[in-house]
């Protein structure tokens, strides 16, 4: 049988505002059948980079909470430490930010836990079944202390990823700081010696000697390294950094095997807004103008299906005039359907090969090394690199849509055979990932 995903439109009336139709939305979804009696609830969501105004406001927060409050539960808000320099960084950053933009117990009904700490160290490994780039996943204690996990997702772009939804709230945001780094990074950190004190403090919060000392400086033996990232926790002139020289190809298999460690084994459910769709993640101090008109409130038990849906109503949108997709729409053109449903058809393979429920993720990296140039028009020299990449990646979003059909006996998905439709995605082809790049 296939998932479902449910949804409202964000029509309102004297009789219903927006947080008592949310509430009904996860009501008619199924929420409600889950046993929250004396559990504690984890509610996962970005409290929101300062400065950046694009995120979920604690409204939203709020009504989850008491939708679990009402029915017996303990809910709290949570997120993981981030791996770059920002508000987040640590604990008391990350709660300062949180409660700078609104979220505090009064505002939201219940507390908010940093599910990794202080310094972003306090994590759980997580053996991810059949996982072919992650074998133990690192992910904030708090969150697998938790008996339930809800996620409640701002859906919007993102640089690296392509979009940020369901999948890359969960998997990338539950991440301890080891774990984000296991993601983005394919090596270890170094340090920028133009930063470094030669203070020893990364050396002193090392348990296997890897930081040494020399001339004043810092460096790291990669040898003795071990990647754990409490270094770039403790620096006080962040030297210590990573590369973020994760393929894109990788950096989304892990965001889904991460996302499958998460959600493995417990009750779970996933509400997702699109609203304020915009450019970048919310993890940047600033938010473009959103690049799509509001849709609505999405939810499901399946994180990957809900982020399709997601995904089909963006792609279903007129890019708003004067937005980075708008730019992006037209400096693109034309297409190759037969060139398309080929891809779907690797898109298929590769999923099945995987066996996770990761073919979203899965989807916008597989393509991206395949995509030729002529599928997307007359792009030029002054829009190649990185621009053109991102449009390469788009096309993959959409035909996730009609590879996700094909596969019969993963998730017992009813097959369909034609793939005929996939170069839909030509007209919005810089919808969700060209714009990032504007």
């Amino acid at each position: 049988m296939a998932s479902k995903v449910y949804f409202a439109d964000l029509r309102t009336d004297v009789h219903e505002n927006l947080q008592q139709k949310l509430t009904r939305l996860m009501k008619t979804a199924g929420m409600g059948d889950i046993d929250f009696q004396d559990k504690f609830v984890a509610i996962k969501l970005h409290f929101g980079e300062p400065g950046n105004l694009a995120f979920l406001r604690p409204n939203w927060a709020r009504t989850v909470a008491d939708f679990v409050k009402e029915r017996g539960g303990k809910p709290f808000l949570t997120d993981c430490n981030t791996l770059y320099v920002g508000g987040r960084k640590n604990a008391l950053d990350h709660m300062d930010s949180a409660m700078l933009n609104g979220f505090n117990p009064m505002t939201t009904g219940c507390q908010i836990i940093i599910a990794d700490g202080l310094k972003g160290s306090d994590e759980v490994e997580v053996p991810v079944v059949g996982g072919e780039y992650v074998k133990n996943a690192k992910i904030g204690r708090a969150v697998m202390d938790a008996d339930v996990f809800i996620s409640l997702t701002h859906f919007k772009g993102h640089e690296e990823a392509g979009f940020g939804g369901c999948l890359k709230n969960i998997g990338m945001g539950c991440g301890s700081r080891a774990g984000k780094m296991e993601q983005h990074n394919a090596g270890k950190p170094h340090v920028a010696e133009k930063h470094c004190i030669g203070c020893g403090q990364c050396r002193k919060i090392c348990a296997h000697g890897a930081p040494i000392i020399e001339n004043g400086k810092a460096h790291i033996d990669h040898d003795k390294c071990v990647g754990c990232g409490r270094c770039i926790a403790v620096c006080p002139k962040n030297a210590v950094q990573i590369n973020w020289d994760e393929t894109t190809i990788n950096l989304n298999r892990k965001i889904a095997e991460y996302t499958k460690a998460v959600v493995d084994g417990r009750p779970c459910f996933h509400i997702s807004l699109v609203i304020d769709v915009s450019p970048n993640c919310d993890c940047r101090p600033e938010n473009d103008m959103a690049i799509v008109p509001n849709v609505g409130m999405f939810a499901s038990f399946d994180p990957v299906a809900l982020d399709m849906a997601c995904v089909d109503a963006v792609n279903a949108q007129t890019p708003l005039r004067g937005s980075a997709a708008d730019d992006a729409h037209r400096r693109c053109g034309a297409n190759d359907e037969s060139v398309a449903a080929k891809h779907a058809q690797r898109l298929v393979e590769a999923y099945l090969r995987c066996g996770l429920l990761v073919l979203l993720e899965l989807g916008v990296a597989i393509h991206e090394q395949h995509a030729p140039e002529h599928l997307f028009g007359a792009v030029g020299d002054a829009h190649r690199g990185a621009r053109f990449e991102r449009a390469a990646c788009v096309l993959a979003v959409e035909i996730c849509e009609f590879a996700i059909e094909a596969v019969a006996g993963v998730r017992g998905i009813e097959r369909r055979d034609e793939i005929a439709g996939a170069h839909v995605v030509a007209a919005h082809i810089g919808e969700i990932h060209g714009y990032a790049m504007a």
